[in-house]
């Protein structure tokens, strides 16, 4: 401890950081980095392997999404016009003349005048100069071909790190040396963003190993197919990005940053791919909420993480997640850029192109970046000019100029789920979760000394001298923690369930709002003011403040995990390969792994020093 207040960070950087592989996993993207860096990888969660099978099948759970039916169109339509009520905007099926008129104005300039034309390129019709910052960029299919070794294009072809996000031009080729088409050799499979680039008329199948904060598993994806996707995508991570072979990993430590929709039986699952596959010679676990924490310096916050596919709210208090607080909606950015489509189409400001981000994702992708640079929250007509783009097969990439419209509604679903109508994937059996070696089972029903578990058990703190925590409740079975209701409701409600006043008006004033949504601009006022209308009446709280993040809000928690990894001096917590992989692990005399909060145990004692 000692050590610790006289310790300058840069040196504890270099000496802790250097070989800590902080690995933080999400539905939609992974970030992976050591610890001693900035910023981490941020790469799509995703893998897509050659196949020979016929059909084909593009995307290998796409038998699982289910469409949306006639009552929740009604229901989406419900939503949008009673958040075009509260933006002052016209409703889903209203036309008026100042709605029809920019855009026959707008389309005849552009025709008349070039002058005017490049004005539209780069700003807003509502007047707001849009320019900076704006990736209006056309994405390219990847090159799906192992490169040439062995030709006289072997000296100016590309290494296999810089065909990563390069077009396949090799293919536009005219020497007469190269190789013909059956003479190509495919790549086995390709990770990350180029999985989500290649045309749907080439032999791969793409998979998501996790999806809406769940290992991906169905009867066409079965368990071993998802850990050993896994592991494969963290293996190619590790190689080509961070140029750590398998060799030399019994030198490095991994962290892994989870989010808290998982289960025990997954939880295990990562832990081995961690230290049987990747041969890590040790590993420790971290929630998600409470790295983010950390991650911006804090001691107490209500996390709200806002990521790709769910979002998920907790409270912290003294560096220990609170139990009873935790809250995950079904919804995230991606079910924003889902229906920043459907509102265009609905308006048929969308061009005449076949957009499918189920066969085609790299549709996905371009709503995606649609949705960062033009969707925001505030009152009043928010419309844009923007580039669509148009992946068809066969054809080169189309690009078509177009006027987009209530781009401040789709964002409004975070509070109106309703609108989103996300995706529905069938879980697998809860039998599959029923863990015979649970880690839990002989803690379940005993009270410890330090406050109860939560999280299905899987995210216990540390006992800090605080004698708030005997007031908690132990959970004598494991909550559905699935919420059906918007973000306002669900942040009031975690907050409120802390019980203490003195608590709860600290942490209504101490939200963070992390995740790549967070970066939505207008909705830091828009959760204050929604969250201080859902406070009942008979509270004594009249002030709501989110903080700003101190870092970007994507890599928060991976940060964190890196800060805790970084000053853990006593690895109380840590499994160790030789443990893991003989006996499931024993940690101090005589306990077994199924105590659980050794799992995440930390000596956090430093924060009150």
């Amino acid at each position: 401890m000692e050590y610790l207040k006289t310790a300058v960070p840069s040196q504890l950087l270099a000496e802790r950081g250097s070989n800590l592989v902080v690995i933080n996993p999400g539905s939609a993207n992974v970030r992976i980095g050591l610890a001693h860096q900035d910023t981490p990888f941020n790469i799509p969660h995703c893998i897509a392997r050659y196949t020979n099978q016929f059909p084909k099948l593009n995307v290998k759970d796409q038998m699982l999404n289910i469409q949306v039916t006639t009552a929740q169109h009604m229901d989406r339509e419900k939503a949008y016009d009673i958040i075009a009520s509260l933006l002052k905007i016209p409703f889903l099926d209203e036309e008026t003349a100042n709605n029809s008129f920019p855009r026959k104005l707008g389309y005849w300039f552009m025709i008349k005048y070039k002058t005017i034309e490049v004005i539209l390129q780069i700003g807003r019709i509502d007047g707001h100069n849009t320019q900076s910052g704006r990736k209006d960029l056309a994405f390219t299919w990847a090159n799906v071909y192992e490169p040439e070794t062995n030709s006289s294009l072997a000296s100016e072809s590309p290494t296999i790190e810089s065909h990563i996000g390069e077009a396949s031009e090799i293919h536009e080729s005219t020497d007469a040396k190269e190789p013909t088409m059956s003479e190509r050799k495919y790549r086995g499979f390709i990770c990350g963003e180029e999985a989500l680039r290649i045309p749907p008329t080439e032999p791969y199948c793409l998979h998501r190993p996790i999806r809406r904060g769940h290992l991906n598993i169905s009867q066409h994806y079965p368990m071993q197919q998802v850990v050993e996707d896994l592991h494969t995508i963290w293996d190619w991570i590790l190689v080509e990005k961070l140029h750590i072979p398998q060799s030399e990993r019994n030198l490095y430590s991994a962290i892994l940053v989870l989010p808290e929709t998982f289960d025990n039986r997954e939880i295990k699952e990562m832990i081995s791919i961690v230290l049987r596959d990747l041969c890590f010679s040790s590993a420790v676990v971290h929630q998600e909420g409470l790295a983010a924490v950390f991650g911006n310096g804090l001691s107490m916050a209500c996390i709200v993480n806002i990521g790709a596919q769910m979002t998920s709210v907790i409270c912290v208090e003294d560096g220990v997640a609170i139990p009873n607080t935790e809250k995950t909606l079904p919804f995230g950015g991606e079910d924003i850029s889902r229906c920043l489509l459907w509102t265009q189409r609905h308006h048929q400001t969308w061009p005449q192109i076949r957009t499918d981000i189920l066969t085609k994702p790299i549709d996905l992708l371009m709503l995606n970046r649609l949705r960062e640079s033009y969707c925001e929250i505030k009152e009043g007509e928010v419309d844009a000019v923007a580039v669509v783009h148009s992946y068809e097969e066969g054809v080169p990439v189309g690009s078509h100029r177009t006027r987009l419209t209530a781009l401040n509604v789709p964002p409004m679903g975070l509070f109106y789920p309703m609108l989103l109508v996300p995706d529905v994937y069938s879980p697998p059996p809860r039998s599959w979760f029923h863990d015979y070696d649970d880690m839990l089972e002989d803690t379940w029903h005993i009270e410890y000394p330090r406050r109860p578990d939560i999280s299905d058990g899987l995210f216990p703190g540390v006992n800090v001298g605080l004698p708030t925590w005997d007031s908690y409740p132990v959970l004598l079975s494991k909550p559905n923690k699935e919420e059906k209701v918007g973000l306002a409701e669900a942040i009031t409600s975690s907050i409120l369930s802390t019980g203490r006043i003195d608590l709860k008006r600290k942490l209504f004033c101490s939200i963070q709002l992390i995740g790549g949504v967070a970066l939505t601009p207008g909705l830091t006022p828009a959760v204050e003011e929604r969250v201080l209308h859902a406070i009942p009446s008979n509270e004594a709280i009249d002030t709501v403040e989110v903080l700003q993040s101190r870092t970007n809000p994507n890599f928060v928690s991976w940060k964190g995990g890196a800060i805790l990894g970084i000053l853990d001096f006593g690895r109380d917590a840590w499994i160790y390969r030789e443990d893991w992989i003989r006996n499931g692990i024993h940690v101090g005399s005589g306990r077994k792994y199924r105590d659980s909060y050794y799992l995440q145990a930390q000596a956090m004692c430093y924060i009150n020093s």
